[in-house]
């Protein structure tokens, strides 16, 4: 298969940040196309620069490179300069690896973190050459599969896909592959509708076409039901039980270009039972899978030696949740003294950080921030949302962090959630008010700093609020404007606070994405027909352009946009996804929505690790159970203590700080 680099190159000095598309990073591969037989392209439909670090690819691109006979390229998106020469010069999309066109791939899989990459997918078919309907795909092109969180509710794309994993992916992909290999070494059976009916049938992959969707005439979904006798009427995630078996990155990508973050990043745990409400990561992710100590450790050797970072990211929903990130800590600081190798930490639980964490983070003095996520301003909202923190805990938490070194702290807010009230939005400036107040008596300095930032409430599927209605973008943006005026109102914090927000209406339209139906993707089209793309980049996103394609688009249904955001759904009501099974009982889920919403005061749930079985049905429906420690065991020196090598070692930095 030849490369288009003859093509590329050319054009490169053309455009902005020409490396991204030069491909040859440290620990990337390229194999011998005639030697492999099953061919991957493995897209992050985003730039470069956000999609490189990204660990979900990370890791499948290199479970896939390790077979035999299988190769795995990458994809990302194309900046609009890179996009109007290509289409100019007739250049396909392209893999970064070894610049061969997309088309010529057996499978493309892409993975979506955000449901506002969905114009990017289009624009990448388009440039591929390949049909943006599935129904129009011939023999010659590539199986299309989404992955990534926005593929528990992959409806909207349903015309553009012609499958979703929904989970874990790195068993998927190699079931996936043997399945796709048999399927050619038959002689591919069936042509593509046999390989997909295999897919659904054994690989438990989500086929849109296999299913036929009925409307009512309100506009409700009638009926989900297969067309095919063999394929499921329910199809479940994919779920991996042991994590110390796929250690994974472990030849982690360098990249050429800047990123989002460059560090050698090491999961320490899937999954949370802490039951936020609003969190789709925390429910669709369950049950809590914790990696050994020991396996962290050896991942952490492994990704330094083999990358050269000078960062690790020691990585989860809420790292500081791990039974043992005490010890975890420690060891690592201990380990790598004095190589000036740093560890961070993602956003933190406000009741998850202690004082022996705290010290460990600032042993020799390196702090770059540290970041809390109270989610809501008041006690009240915090209880809607199942946010069990108070405000009395958030202030003795940063305390403990002013007074262990740190001068700036970063706390992470949510506008329009359920049930709020413009008191409860208000709360926030009182609040980071509060928290200059003991960073100031704690440290008897004037240079502390606090840092909101706040993003707009967006309902999501499988998640207690999937039935909620979505708070209107006038509503948030008069609710920000009058809390960034109280920000501002007392000169004594002024200053000292920092104030970030997005307003409401890139909201709607991910509030769109996330829980529309089929028919939403006639807006997608739209929309990127009319020019829409890195939607998920305020300089590129136009809500003006949503609306109007929106309301042209679904003019003859009998819904809009409001209908798909504003409106609160009823128990009875059937949700696009509700044939896709997370392992969530849909009852339950029902039940802690009533519990939050509750007229006499919102009812809060603890977290079913330390407690019983709140029977959320996750770990019967998929056959698995919580894995956590502690295991007890430790991580030792990677020299002998007292030898000639060791003298030197001095504490490890590490520093605190978004994920």
């Amino acid at each position: 298969m030849q490369s288009v680099y003859p093509l590329l190159e050319p054009l490169l000095p053309l455009v902005r940040k020409p490396i991204q598309y030069a491909g040859g990073e440290l620990n990337s591969v390229v194999k011998d196309w005639d030697s492999c037989d099953v061919r991957w392209a493995l897209m992050y439909p985003d730039a470069y620069e956000v999609g490189l670090p990204n660990q979900g690819l990370q890791i499948l691109y290199e479970v896939l490179n390790e077979q035999d006979g299988v190769l795995a390229e990458r994809t990302y998106s194309v900046w609009q300069d890179l996009e109007a020469l290509m289409r100019a010069h007739s250049v396909p999309q392209f893999t970064v690896d070894s610049h061969r066109p997309v088309r010529a791939f057996d499978l493309l899989g892409v993975s979506f973190a955000t449901e506002l990459g969905y114009t990017n997918l289009l624009t990448a078919l388009d440039l591929a050459r390949i049909p943006l309907a599935a129904a129009d795909r011939g023999e010659e092109d590539p199986i299309v599969l989404a992955g990534g969180h926005a593929a528990f509710n992959p409806e909207p794309i349903a015309e553009f896909i012609d499958g979703a994993v929904l989970g874990d992916g790195e068993e998927a992909v190699l079931a996936i592959t043997r399945l796709a290999r048999s399927w050619k070494a038959a002689g591919c059976p069936g042509g593509r509708d046999g390989l997909l009916l295999q897919l659904a049938v054994r690989g438990g992959v989500y086929i849109p076409r296999f299913y036929d969707v009925s409307y009512r005439p309100d506009g409700t979904i009638g009926a989900v039901v297969p067309n095919r006798p063999d394929v499921p009427r329910s199809v479940a995630k994919h779920t991996v039980t042991d994590l110390d078996s796929w250690q994974y990155p472990a030849k982690p990508l360098v990249p050429l270009a800047e990123t989002v973050h460059e560090r050698f990043s090491v999961e320490i745990f899937r999954g949370c039972t802490r039951g936020c409400r609003f969190c789709q990561a925390g429910m669709i992710t369950r049950p809590v899978r914790e990696r050994s100590i020991t396996a962290i450790g050896s991942m952490v050797e492994a990704g330094l030696a083999a990358s050269g970072f000078s960062e690790v990211g020691l990585l989860s929903l809420s790292s500081a949740d791990h039974s043992e990130i005490n010890e975890i800590a420690i060891d690592l600081a201990d380990r790598y003294g004095g190589t000036n190798t740093g560890l961070s930490l993602p956003s933190t639980r406000v009741d998850a950080f202690n004082v022996t964490l705290a010290n460990e983070l600032s042993r020799n003095g390196r702090r770059s921030g540290l970041t809390f996520a109270p989610e809501g301003g008041s006690d009240r909202i915090r209880k809607v949302i199942n946010k069990m923190v108070t405000e009395d805990d958030l202030i003795k938490t940063v305390s403990t962090a002013y007074a262990s070194g740190w001068r700036q702290v970063k706390l992470y807010f949510m506008c329009g959630l359920p049930t709020e009230t413009d008191e409860d939005v208000l709360a926030i400036a009182t609040l980071a008010q509060r928290v200059i107040q003991a960073g100031r008596a704690a440290t008897g300095r004037g240079d502390i700093r606090c840092t909101v930032s706040i993003g707009g409430f967006v309902p999501k599927p499988h998640t207690p609020f999937q039935w909620a209605a979505q708070c209107d973008h006038e509503t948030v943006d008069a609710r920000l404007k009058a809390l960034g005026a109280a920000m501002r109102a007392d000169r004594r914090y002024g200053k000292a606070i920092g104030f970030r927000y997005h307003d409401g209406k890139p909201s709607i339209v991910e509030g769109l994405l996330s829980r529309g139906d089929r028919r939403v993707a006639k807006v997608i089209r739209a929309v990127w027909q009319d020019g829409g793309r890195f939607d998920g980049w305020s300089e590129s996103f136009s809500f003006e352009r949503w609306e109007r394609c929106a309301s042209a688009a679904l003019a003859a249904e009998p819904v809009d946009l409001a209908w798909y955001t504003t409106r609160e759904r009823g128990y009875d009501e059937i949700l696009p996804w509700d044939h896709l099974d997370a392992g969530l009982e849909r009852d339950w889920l029902w039940q802690d929505w009533q519990a939050a919403t509750d007229a006499s005061g919102a009812a809060e749930v603890d977290d079913c690790r330390w407690t019983p079985c709140f029977e959320c049905g996750v770990c019967p429906a998929m056959g698995t159970e919580i894995e956590a420690g502690p295991t007890g065991k430790r991580l030792l020196p990677l020299s002998v203590v007292g030898s000639k090598s060791s003298e030197a070692i001095q504490p490890l930095a590490m520093t605190g700080g978004a994920g």
